[in-house]
């Protein structure tokens, strides 16, 4: 549990149903979690936070998760940073976009448990 509380996890969801629910299970495991419901407050919260990991969905209001990924990989310091798309856009209607910014796992919520979903985060984390 130790290792798991230094690291920090971002979840870019706007349904906030969802985004409540993952964030209780990842705290509930030891991570520490900061929220944003879209896109443009998910960039700043992620400058101001470095995650180690972002939990990104795809279609949100302001500005969608492909757009703030594509803004974030063009900065250097955030290259290294992890990312699980975790959306109800299946992988073949996902942007084209997305194969070249480097996300760790590509995730359907309704194909998925949120005890998979955290088990894939751990995985992607190496834990």
């Amino acid at each position: 549990m130790a290792v798991q509380a230094q690291l920090k996890i971002c979840i870019i969801e706007d349904d906030i149903p969802i985004q409540r629910m993952y964030r209780y299970r990842l705290e509930k495991e030891g991570f520490a979690v900061r929220t944003a419901d879209n896109g443009a407050s998910g960039l700043q919260l992620i400058k101001s936070f470095a995650p180690d990991l972002i939990l990104l969905d795809l279609r949100m209001p302001i500005m969608s998760g492909d757009e703030m990924l594509r803004l974030l990989r063009a900065e250097s310091w955030a290259s290294n940073i992890k990312v699980i798309v975790l959306t109800n856009i299946s992988k073949s209607e996902a942007p084209p976009m997305l194969r070249f910014l480097s996300v760790s796992r590509y995730v359907v919520k309704a194909h998925t448990t949120p005890h998979q979903v955290t088990e894939i985060i751990r995985e992607v984390l190496g834990l």
